[in-house]
């Protein structure tokens, strides 16, 4: 098929109520409260990995005798309740006027401005375009008409934290100054602040100054002494230190970079974020440490920017238009929270869970990110996503929980799909040397497992607290201890999860199949051992009668809990299930009295004592509550099995995951409208209604992109050959291409009763209805891969 082009499925995108930036690298500006969007510029602060920083800056406009224009239009935020009103008490830069000044697309925001003042004629058009950069650039370029060109100034200003900053110096460009950043857990990093533009500055000033820091010029400590001062072209700026470290005071140092406009109208102003890290930033050479943990170098490439991020993924048409852009709506989230490799202990490629203090490598969410990545040409981020967990493995065999740029201290433990996650990316993006990494990892993980948390050799495997699940605030825990929910991240708990035991067993089953792949044939029976071990306990001692579902079972008294939580059908997943069990799980996901929600699935059953669909534990609504609402990474492994099932012969459970996956993307729109897609991490069940009071969007804990490829259009990669083997889903004409796997080129069409799959340029057709399989043997010579 002919996709669409990258440009086009960017500004296929476009919306009026939307700000998040980011540079496919690792800063984003994605403040979720912004409180000064109707302000130019980027006051709200920015993310670099999971340090906040800011003020970042805000942009005046300044006339030739140095008095500001003031700039009317921009967000119209008083007509779009998603957007934050503007703070009381302070000037109103932005009229009531309609969004239609306020275009964001995938990579920049634009807005329209209207100059005015006493020497300029109100309404003189200006437009800014918003830009997070590679590099830690945040950059504000604009273009004025003629009017606003001859010797007027644009200024960008910011006020930092004066006891945070050291080492304000002249550059080139402006101002460079150092600042002091600390994370959530008080670790500080040393950040170099550049502020200037792409041209020489006609002045730079700073001030320190006690009070409020605002993005006002009238309200900076410049704006009086402005008025005084002529700002003739051509100054030469003073090439000198400024001081070294700045006095002990509280309070602001206000920094001004001043530029002339162009002959051609545009200007561009640039804050650029450099953190101080040993090791790998920004292309710096890699560091000793990774050299000795056997870690391959990155590859050398060119910086990722929108339209080569979008062009690496196949386009998607299936005529259900929630469908169609979902697919390209989360290629968008996937590349605003891509981090390059470069950031210290972050070595390779990948994919953050989500913005603000979840912009880094989380074990929980990685497993979702190696599932959707490896549709992306050549697989870096997907193969990234775990070799930068394997680089940093612990002694004993463990891997962190997240990991930091610049330290490896508080970073907890989450349990993960990895085995399915390894096959999947193997399948599509096949990396002999980085299997080969991640085989050895994985086994030392997986022998960590088996003595950390199944000494008594069961085949089931123990959670510790309710954090590490990824799962908090649930019944499954309180039932074997009534105060789990209060004990954090201690280890309390004895719990034999049937969500982990289901991931052991599939880390098995893949360590066992990749044995053969990479020469350590003679570890597989090992590995089928523990697998067949852990299928046993599934089966015997994990189902429920009572409950008609899979629960965990008490690792005290070793007898099943019977609480009906989502994870009773990760079963699913391993193929452990059929005959009466299937139909009862499937009855499960049917019934409005358990799980069959309007939009699926709930976390916990309704039925629960403690189900809240508004996520209230314990009188109070938590940030992160799984007592009934709808998780996306949950749902997607539901629907996952589903797939797998049907795959093996269920026509029920192919239904069943069609319809649950077309509601689980309409779940996925603000108010139902198409042309507001999100990703938040929980929902209502019943109304669909995302956790705006998180002001997390774009959280990436699910496979979305990787369900629709799949189920939709029906597409296949494995090492055997390919196939295309829809959902029963009524879309009758699905495109999808071009797809880069194993080295090959694919595409997928489907009509009414015909299945289409292109190789190479080779065509082979069917029946709709019936798998069309093409071995790779059977279709065009194989290229080698990237």
């Amino acid at each position: 098929m002919r996709s669409a082009s990258p440009r086009n499925r960017i500004d296929a995108l476009a919306r009026k109520d939307k700000w998040y930036l980011g540079g496919l690298d690792g800063v984003v500006w994605a403040p979720p409260f912004p409180r000064w969007l109707h302000r130019p510029g980027f006051w709200d602060p920015a993310h670099l990995l999971q340090h906040r920083v800011g003020p970042c800056f805000t942009v005046a406009m300044l006339d030739q005798d140095g008095a500001e224009i003031p700039l009317y239009g921009g967000p119209g935020a008083a007509n779009r309740s998603n957007l934050p009103p503007q703070p009381a008490g302070l000037p109103q830069r932005g009229d009531d006027s309609p969004s239609a000044d306020w275009i964001w697309r995938p990579g920049r925001l634009t807005v329209g401005w209207r100059g005015g003042g006493d020497r300029t004629p109100k309404g003189a058009a200006i437009r800014e375009v918003r830009r997070v950069l590679s590099g830690g650039i945040l950059e504000s370029s604009w273009s004025l008409p003629p009017e606003l060109r001859d010797r007027h100034l644009v200024v960008c200003f910011t006020a930092q934290p004066a006891e945070d900053v050291s080492e304000l110096r002249h550059t080139a460009c402006g101002l460079a100054w150092t600042r002091s950043i600390s994370d959530r857990q008080g670790r500080a990093m040393m950040v170099r602040m550049d502020l200037g533009g792409t041209s020489t500055p006609a002045w730079c000033q700073v001030a320190l100054s006690e009070g409020r820091a605002v993005p006002e010029w009238e309200h900076s400590p410049f704006s009086e002494a402005s008025e005084k001062l002529p700002f003739p072209r051509g100054v030469e700026l003073p090439q000198r230190r400024l001081s070294g470290n700045l006095p002990d005071v509280h309070g602001w140092i206000w920094i001004a970079v001043a530029l002339p406009v162009a002959d051609d109208g545009r200007v561009a102003l640039r804050l650029r974020l450099d953190p101080r890290l040993e090791g790998p930033v920004w292309g710096r050479s890699h560091d000793d440490r990774a050299q000795e943990a056997g870690a391959r170098q990155p590859r050398t490439t060119a910086p990722a920017t929108w339209e080569s991020f979008f062009a690496g993924f196949p386009a998607f048409a299936c005529g259900d238009p929630h469908l169609d852009r979902y697919f390209d709506h989360r290629v968008h989230g996937l590349g605003l929270n891509r981090i390059e490799g470069r950031w210290g202990n972050i070595r390779h490629p990948a994919i953050a869970e989500g913005p603000e203090y979840f912009h880094v490598p989380i074990t929980y969410s990685a497993q979702c990110h190696m599932m959707e990545m490896r549709w992306r040409s050549g697989g870096r981020e997907a193969w990234g996503s775990l070799l930068n967990f394997v680089d940093n493995q612990k002694p004993d065999g463990s891997f962190h929980g997240r990991l930091y740029p610049d330290h490896l201290e508080g970073t907890d433990f989450y349990h993960a799909n990895w085995g399915d996650a390894l096959l999947a990316v193997d399948d599509m993006q096949p990396d002999p040397e980085a299997l080969a990494r991640c085989y050895e990892g994985l086994s030392r993980y997986a022998r960590w497992l088996c003595d950390a948390r199944d000494p008594e050799r069961s085949g089931m495997f123990t959670v510790v607290n309710h954090f590490e699940t990824g799962q908090e605030y649930m019944s499954r825990y309180m039932v074997v201890d009534e105060g789990a929910d209060v004990a954090g991240w201690r280890p309390r708990l004895r719990l034999k999860g049937i969500d982990i035991t289901v991931y052991a067993h599939q880390l098995f089953r893949a360590l066992a199949i990749v044995a053969g792949r990479v020469g350590r044939g003679g570890d597989a029976s090992d590995w089928r051992a523990l697998q067949n071990r852990s299928a046993t306990a599934i089966a015997e001692r994990m189902w429920s009668p009572g409950a008609r579902l899979f629960t965990d079972v008490d690792g005290r008294t070793f007898e099943r809990t019977g609480v009906k939580a989502a994870v009773g059908f990760y079963p699913l997943l391993a193929g452990l299930v059929t005959g009466g069990r299937l139909e009862a799980l499937l009855d499960h996901l049917e019934d409005p009295a358990t799980f069959g929600t309007p939009f699926p699935l709930p976390s916990s059953s309704v039925d629960d004592p403690r189900f809240s669909a508004e996520g209230v534990w314990r009188g109070k609504r938590r940030n992160c509550p799984w007592n009934g609402r709808v998780w996306p990474m949950t749902t997607s492994h539901v629907i996952e099995g589903l797939l797998r099932r049907r795959r093996r012969g269920s026509d029920r459970a192919g239904r069943l995951a069609a319809d649950m996956l077309a509601r689980f993307v309409r779940m996925m729109f603000t108010d139902g409208d198409l042309a507001r897609p999100n990703c938040f991490e929980h929902y209502n069940p019943y109304t669909g209604r995302a956790c705006h009071f998180r002001g997390i969007d774009d959280y990436q804990h699910s496979w979305v992109l990787d369900l629709l490829a799949r189920g939709i259009a029906g597409l296949h990669v494995d090492a055997e050959g390919v196939e295309v083997h829809p959902l029963p889903h009524g879309q009758m004409h699905v495109r999808m291409g071009p797809v880069t796997a194993r080295g090959r080129t694919l595409s997928v069409a489907l009509d009414a009763d015909r299945a289409i799959l292109t190789v190479d340029g080779e065509r082979h057709s069917g029946p709709r209805g019936t798998p069309l399989h093409v071995p790779w043997e059977e279709a065009a010579p194989m290229e080698p891969a990237p």
